[in-house]
């Protein structure tokens, strides 16, 4: 396999999966935000609520399909570049998908279809059942991603047959309940949260600092101020629940997101600033804060984290077992009844994984070399600086968030909206902050796994389809062409809408006033 081809092919899926990330996240928090303006409505009976929740739902259903739209071609790329994975753990993998299509296509439209043309032939309480419903479809629905996802993180609840040559599930509810997907799940939903909130609070500010539908705007933002600031304590608390699960489950994601070269004695300083040197494998300069990583990662003040250094020594020990599985395998394949073959498999086949990753060096690993296997060892160390200022710019900005949604919160309980105008302009050049947050978490979750496709199970590398260069420039070419037409499309439709603005009057009551005139105008006219 030409490490070209698998270059393109993962930039590919990078360029899709973070052009369709830019979607997903609004329509997380907008479903929340539609559910609670609908819900005041509906205690109160006041219509503004109503035309609240009709405008922001509007720009939910502009970004929805949008999410559909680049959502969908993401799952046929597994077939078509990433074929041997799909076959080497489509079973487990493949599940979490079919149910999440489910969700998405079944439960999450079919509401989505409720909410807008349900308003007149429903009651209140039924049609807030539906934006309830709604909102809850959305976040299953990314449940189920991912589920998928955190298994590729942390592989549980299979194991691999060397009948079939394929990884088989062997317990389902240990995939559901990974502690890695249920980690990444609460915190990147709660991401999106803010992502919502921050969507509201920067149009409402506009509307306010043009003098424009100030009650709407003032209402939209108290609203989304106190969920805003609760979701971003939220990401805060979870991401961190997130990261000690990774220093437990993907040791080396943790080392480089902190650039520690060597083992430290227990608690580990943290860095706060370092300019790390993949050659020297060293930090040039760095800023640290003693034991305070220790603390963070491990919770106690006696546990070691291992540093790069150490890691790449396990992993060779790894590689050397995972060669003696891929002989043993070899032995099966050619006589599956060789028993002791087979418990040489049986105990060794958990590092297979690592004996592949020679197979980049050279196709016959079973006569690798030290040097050689040392060189796959080190392979396991993925880009050490893109990882820790990822790290660096998604949690500065998580913090950044609290301190944004407090003050506004606090301008907001004092019912100064309209008059602190800092407050507005703050909120409306904060607003693509919170995508950059987010794509630099997704960056650090994804490249920081490198170079597995599957943790430790499966290289990157391995995982490719046989095509062509010259088939991923044009694949490739097409995606960045029609995901960016996508793209261009939400924004003119998106500030279309904004720039309309809320209607002044309920539309519904207006369109259920003329239907109720429409009998009296067609009686005075002429009969045909």
């Amino acid at each position: 396999m030409d490490i070209d081809v698998v270059t393109l092919s993962r930039l590919q899926f990078a360029a899709t999966a973070m052009y369709h990330f830019l979607f997903v996240p609004l329509t997380l928090g907008l479903s929340f935000l539609m559910a609670i303006m609908e819900s005041v409505y509906v205690m109160t009976g006041r219509e503004i609520w109503r035309r609240m929740t009709l405008f922001w739902g509007t720009c939910f259903g502009i970004n929805f399909a949008m999410g559909v739209a680049t959502g969908v071609v993401m799952e046929f790329q597994f077939g078509m570049n990433w074929s041997y994975y799909s076959h080497y753990v489509g079973d487990i993998f493949g599940a979490p998908l079919a149910i999440e299509g489910l969700m998405a296509f079944f439960l999450e439209a079919s509401f989505i279809g409720l909410f807008f043309f349900g308003w007149d032939r429903m009651s209140k309480v039924g049609h807030l059942c539906v934006t309830w419903l709604v909102a809850f479809g959305a976040n299953f629905s990314a449940l189920w991603i991912l589920v998928a996802n955190g298994w590729m993180q942390h592989p549980v609840g299979a194991v691999f047959n060397p009948d079939t040559m394929r990884m088989e599930i062997t317990d389902f509810m240990s995939v559901v309940f990974n502690p890695v997907a249920q980690a990444k799940f609460v915190h990147t939903v709660s991401a999106g949260y803010v992502t919502g909130a921050m969507f509201v609070m920067s149009v409402s500010a506009w509307y306010l600092l043009r003098g424009r539908h100030t009650e709407f705007a003032k209402r939209s933002m108290a609203v989304a101020a106190s969920f805003g600031l609760a979701a971003a304590l939220s990401v805060v608390v979870l991401g961190d629940e997130s990261g000690y699960v990774t220093t437990e489950n993907q040791k080396m994601k943790v080392a480089a997101m902190e650039a520690m070269w060597h083992t430290e004695p227990a608690p580990a300083a943290l860095n706060v600033i370092a300019f790390p040197n993949m050659e020297k494998q060293e930090n040039s300069f760095a800023i640290s804060v003693p034991y305070l990583l220790g603390i963070i990662g491990t919770r106690s003040l006696t546990t070691e984290l291992p540093g790069i250094v150490n890691l790449v020594q396990s992993a060779e020990t790894r590689v050397r077992d995972g060669i003696e599985a891929y002989k043993a395998l070899q032995v099966v394949r050619a006589n599956p009844g060789d028993t002791a073959a087979r418990e040489v498999f049986s105990e060794k086949w958990p590092n297979l994984g690592y004996g592949l990753l020679v197979k980049q060096i050279r196709p016959d690993i079973q006569n690798a070399t030290e040097a050689e296997i040392t060189q796959a060892a080190k392979s396991t160390i993925p880009n050490v600086p893109v990882i820790f200022w990822s790290f660096r710019l998604m949690v500065g900005l998580g913090f950044y968030f609290i301190g944004f949604f407090a003050a506004a919160f606090w301008v907001a309980s004092r019912h100064k909206l309209g008059e602190q105008r800092w407050t507005l302009w703050l909120a409306l050049f904060s607003l693509p902050l919170p995508w950059v947050a987010i794509e630099a978490g997704w960056l650090l979750a994804e490249y920081g796994r490198q170079p597995w496709a599957i943790e430790g199970v499966l290289p990157t590398f391995y995982a490719a389809s046989g095509l062509t260069f010259v088939d991923l420039i044009i694949s490739l070419t097409i995606f960045l062409v029609i995901y960016s037409v996508l793209a261009v499309i939400e924004v003119i439709l998106m500030v279309k809408t904004i720039k309309k603005g809320p209607p002044e009057h309920d539309p519904l009551q207006q369109a259920e006033a003329g239907s109720a005139v429409l009998p009296a105008t067609a009686a005075a006219g002429p009969k045909l």
